[in-house]
């Protein structure tokens, strides 16, 4: 959850509604009516099958679980305006990840503080007796922030908080000695956390952020904490925030390892913000990494705050989780005007290993499938300049599966351009010589409405040494996820053309391209 400091980049008037609205007053829980038309799903840049607010401002996934066969998500949300003010955790569910449900906002504000970003479990052991055995409780802990405590600059105005749910996750219940978690080290930055079960020690393990690191608790009933460990990377001074923490199988072996994600405000590969993870070893009390095996979970600039869902069945057996798909450089300037911000498509998470590395393969979940429409099959293609693709698609919500003949092919750079009759273009372009993919978002727009937004061309390092490389885009209205090799590397980045992009084509330079198979899927939307 990003701080009260980001008040920097609002506008005068966000900044007035903030600082009228403090978060040191008792709040009462409202039923907030933004006055939604079936149109609202219809306007422009407004995605078609990502989940969105029905308005106002949106950012960071908060306290996903599944229960009884629904899939719940809560995100920060502030139901007043476009722009961030003093956080809720809105709430919606779905049965299948794709197809969502909004509900009535599931946290308020109250005399502690706003509710930033944290995480929710399903007590199944009744270990918090704040429920019974057959009736186990949902506990969901987040950060407190009170603003009166950060202006009078105490740094101890990040506290930890639960609250507990006896009817599935629809109300909830605020533990009357909230705080659980005081801030005793005044540590300014103190917040997101996030809570998994160790079985061998049989106690919960709580992760949160403290800054340039994160840090470890244990708890046997969810309410009494101790501190038990931290972990960061020596020298490193960047902000981290929205930890996560889980077991996970290496694929195809019976190895497990722990996965540790932290998302990055600054300095990550295309600048800005992004979500990166480590591998290692936890023993109920540390975990270990490789410092140098930090890694990102998706090289563009637009996928943040990535986080998994608890209590996913055994059966099913699937790490799967979502990220907000924007960033905090231009997030609250994007010219969309009755809501703002998307979360990225719902992601299964595979543990790969070769030789000694293990790497995290992100894909969007099988469930998305379901969605596919009518397919254009376009069969082997040799690409020499430059190819208009035709069927029965649409350029701005489509899905387009590439395999690419790298040993045959002799261009020394090729890919796809979005673009409309206006000359806005969006690019997609893999080079060779340089080992690199990259995204061109420059002209995607000639009003610029954010001079970071517009400035660069985004990359990521591409192995081109195999036989074939397997490239599959997602595109829907104001976004583009990218997946090569089956997730071995994603790329999501968000663009805003003036009006939607309507000519899909593709590239090649000096040589030609050779692609073994190319198809085009249709997508519906979700949205009635």
């Amino acid at each position: 959850m990003s701080k009260y400091s980001f008040l920097k980049l609002f506008s005068l008037t966000a900044l007035v509604i903030v600082l009228l609205i403090a978060c040191t007053d008792v709040v009462t829980e409202k039923i907030v009516d933004n006055t939604i038309t079936q149109n609202s799903y219809h306007e422009k840049h407004r995605p078609q099958f990502h989940f969105t607010p029905e308005a106002n401002w949106m950012n960071d996934p908060n306290g996903m679980f599944y229960y009884e066969g629904k899939y719940h998500l809560f995100y920060q949300y502030f139901p007043d305006s476009t722009v961030w003010g003093p956080m809720h955790w809105g709430h919606a569910e779905s049965n299948d990840m794709v197809h969502w449900k909004h509900l009535p906002i599931g946290l308020f504000p109250d005399s502690i503080g706003c509710i930033f970003s944290g995480g929710a479990v399903v007590d199944n052991n009744n270990t918090s007796k704040l429920g019974t055995e057959t009736n186990p409780p949902i506990v969901a802990t987040f950060t407190h922030h009170n603003f009166d405590g950060e202006k009078a600059k105490t740094n101890d105005f990040q506290k930890q908080s639960i609250a507990y749910s006896l009817d599935g996750g629809s109300k909830w219940i605020k533990y009357k000695h909230n705080p659980v978690i005081p801030n005793t080290d005044k540590i300014k930055d103190f917040r997101d956390p996030k809570v998994v079960w160790h079985e061998e020690t049989k106690k919960w393990i709580l992760v949160l952020a403290a800054y340039d690191r994160v840090k470890f608790y244990a708890s046997t009933n969810l309410i009494d904490w101790k501190f038990i460990s931290d972990f960061g990377i020596k020298g490193d001074k960047r902000l981290w925030e929205c930890p996560d923490l889980f077991p996970m199988k290496v694929e195809g072996s019976k190895e497990e390892k722990w996965v540790l994600i932290v998302s990055i405000q600054k300095e990550a590969p295309n600048e800005g913000t992004a979500t990166s993870y480590f591998v290692g070893e936890f023993n109920g009390t540390e975990f270990k990494s490789e410092i140098e095996s930090q890694k990102w979970l998706d090289w563009g600039t637009d996928n943040y705050a990535f986080v998994t869902w608890n209590n996913v069945p055994k059966k099913d057996g699937r790490i799967l989780g979502m990220g907000w798909m924007s960033n905090w450089q231009y997030a609250q300037i994007v010219p969309t005007e009755k809501w703002r911000s998307a979360m990225t498509l719902p992601r299964e998470l595979k543990l790969i290993k070769s030789e000694s590395n293990y790497a995290l393969h992100s894909l969007p979940v099988k469930e998305f499938k379901s969605l596919r429409g009518k397919l254009t099959s376009l069969g082997a293609l040799e690409i020499s300049d430059e190819k208009i693709l035709e069927g029965d698609f649409s350029a701005a919500q489509s899905e387009l599966d590439l395999t690419i003949d790298l040993k045959n092919t002799r261009a020394n750079s090729f890919g796809l351009k979005l673009q409309n009759d206006l000359g806005e273009n969006l690019v997609v372009k893999f080079n060779k010589s340089e080992g690199k993919m990259y995204i061109d978002r420059t002209n995607s727009r000639k009003n610029k409405f954010s001079e970071e937004f517009f400035k660069n061309i985004h990359s990521a390092p591409i192995d081109f040494e195999n036989e074939k490389l397997n490239i599959r885009l997602i595109i829907d209205a104001a976004s583009i996820e990218i997946f090569i090799d089956n997730g071995a590397l994603s790329f999501t980045s968000i663009f805003f053309p003036t009006k939607d992009f309507t000519t899909m084509s593709l590239f090649a330079n000096d040589g030609v391209a050779k692609i073994m198979e190319a198809k085009i899927y249709a997508l519906d939307g979700i949205w009635n």
